[in-house]
Formats: C-alpha cells, sequence, structure tokens
C-alpha cells in the first residue's frame, strides 16, 4: 500500500477534479445524468436523498455520501456542529437549519476546491454562523471539548489513520458531547493486489477496513453507547469483481466480500 501522503495526494485529486467537473456540468457531479463517471465513492454508490431535508442547498449536493448521518444525529436548535470532510457543505447547511441561528456548525476538508466551493455556497446563502476550515481529520483545525455533535459522510474510510481519526473527534467533543458518522466498512476478504490499488483507494473502497474493526477502533477510543443506526449493503461493481476477482473463481455472492454503508453513533 501506498504511503499516507501519497494516499491524501491520491484523494485531494480525486475529489478536486469532482469540483471542477462540478462547477462546469449541469449534467451530474461527474458530467453524466447519473453519475457514472465516477464521482465520490466511484462506482460503488449509496448517495441518498437529501433533497426533501430542511435545509438542503442544490449546489453543495455533489451526491458523495453514503447515508444521512444528519438526520440520526439528534442535532437540537443552538448546538455547535461538526463536519468531518465537508465537500461542498451539503450536511453543513442541513445540520445549521436545525441548530437555527444561535447555533454554530463547522465544516472541515483536506481539499482546498471543497472548501473554496463550500464558502463560494455559504457566500450564496449569506448564513453568518456557518465556518468551513481547511485541514485534514487526524489533526483538526478545531478547540478540544468545542462540539456538540459531529457527523461525517462517506469520508473516514479515506483517511489512513482511522484510530487517529476517532481519537480527534474524541477530543474535539464536549463531555456529554456525540457524533453521527455514515461509512463505508467491509465483511469478508479483500484482495491485497485491491488494498494496494491507489484509485480503489480514493474511490472509498480499499481504504474500508472490516466492519467489526471499525466498531472496535471507535470503542477504543473511549466512546460509549455505541450501536449502529442504519445498515444498507451495495454489491462491488462488475469492472472490480473482474479485476481482483475473477483470477481466484470468487466470483459468486457467498464468497464476494459485503460492502456496507453504515451510519454509526458513539457518545463521549
Amino acid at each position: 500500500m501506498q504511503n499516507s501522503d501519497q494516499i491524501k495526494r491520491k484523494v485531494r485529486e480525486h475529489y478536486g477534479a469532482i469540483v471542477e467537473s462540478s462547477s462546469s456540468s449541469s449534467s451530474g457531479c461527474c458530467g453524466s445524468s447519473d453519475g457514472s463517471a465516477g464521482c465520490g465513492c466511484g462506482e460503488v454508490t449509496f448517495a441518498e436523498e437529501y433533497s426533501t431535508l430542511e435545509g438542503y442547498f442544490q449546489d453543495a449536493d455533489l451526491k458523495l455520501g453514503c447515508g444521512l448521518p444528519t438526520k440520526f444525529a439528534q442535532i437540537k436548535s443552538g448546538d455547535t456542529v461538526l463536519d468531518l470532510g465537508s465537500g461542498a457543505g451539503n450536511d453543513c447547511f442541513v445540520a445549521r437549519s436545525v441548530v437555527g441561528q444561535e447555533g454554530k456548525v463547522i465544516g472541515v476538508d483536506m481539499t482546498e476546491k471543497m472548501i473554496i466551493k463550500a464558502r463560494e455556497n455559504v457566500s450564496k446563502l449569506g448564513f453568518e454562523n456557518i465556518e468551513f476550515r481547511l485541514g485534514e481529520i487526524e489533526s483538526l483545525p478545531i478547540e478540544s471539548d468545542s462540539i456538540d455533535v459531529v457527523v461525517s459522510n462517506c469520508v473516514l474510510n479515506l483517511v489512513p489513520d482511522k484510530l487517529q481519526a476517532f481519537q480527534e473527534t474524541f477530543r474535539v467533543l464536549k463531555n456529554g458531547g456525540h457524533f453521527s458518522i455514515s461509512d463505508i466498512v467491509i465483511e469478508g476478504d479483500v484482495p491485497e493486489d485491491l488494498r494496494n490499488d491507489i484509485a480503489a483507494y480514493a474511490a472509498c473502497v480499499s481504504g474500508a477496513v472490516e466492519k467489526s474493526k471499525y466498531l472496535e477502533l471507535i470503542k477504543t477510543t473511549g466512546f460509549k453507547n455505541v450501536i449502529i443506526q442504519q445498515e444498507t449493503e451495495t454489491k462491488l461493481p462488475e469492472g472490480y469483481i473482474e479485476k481482483y476477482f475473477s483470477k481466484y473463481g470468487a466470483t459468486d455472492d457467498k464468497k464476494m466480500p459485503r460492502i456496507l454503508s453504515i451510519t454509526v453513533f458513539g457518545e463521549k
């Protein structure tokens, strides 16, 4: 597997290209009406419908998610909410509709083009209690014990050091605060050559860890009352199956790993 810096560079390139594509095309975030050109989590698609949620802003919806964490996050009026990997601001604007004028929403993303896009969006809406900061989840530009609720949507699978990411989440949350995170996990074996495919990593596949390990990382960090709020399964795209599994004769459903989107809740 490539080192952490190589992975992050590839992820920045991948999501920076998505921003550019969204700005130049009205037919989908990757230039096709169904997103089939490989946006967000590539051909592994879990994106859920946001348009019915209060606070939804179409310009911020690049179809990159794998759940609806803000729907499950138990956000209250006046809360300070942090979105990890905030992209163009989709979940931030939904969260802002709940926290109201008395609350605050902060989005953090490591892709500069995403931050620029998100700031353009908040400028269009005229909100003064949403802020977007450039930074990495493993080293959040956020004060300790300052956040009521953390949300994240299909992002932590992209972070090389997931334990550090959860430790940072724990650090910034107030005592009694909580998170609701949607992410991709795996059940079953993934071939080593797929794990080493950096393009597949950026497409939310090879960076996903075993579901049991993911939950154990959260509990190891110190979070309590950890529960799965929602779980959805999808199949690997045919391209991945042919490239990485056919040579092992493992192409039937019983031998394939399960690709899951889970929304997880935990309290500090």
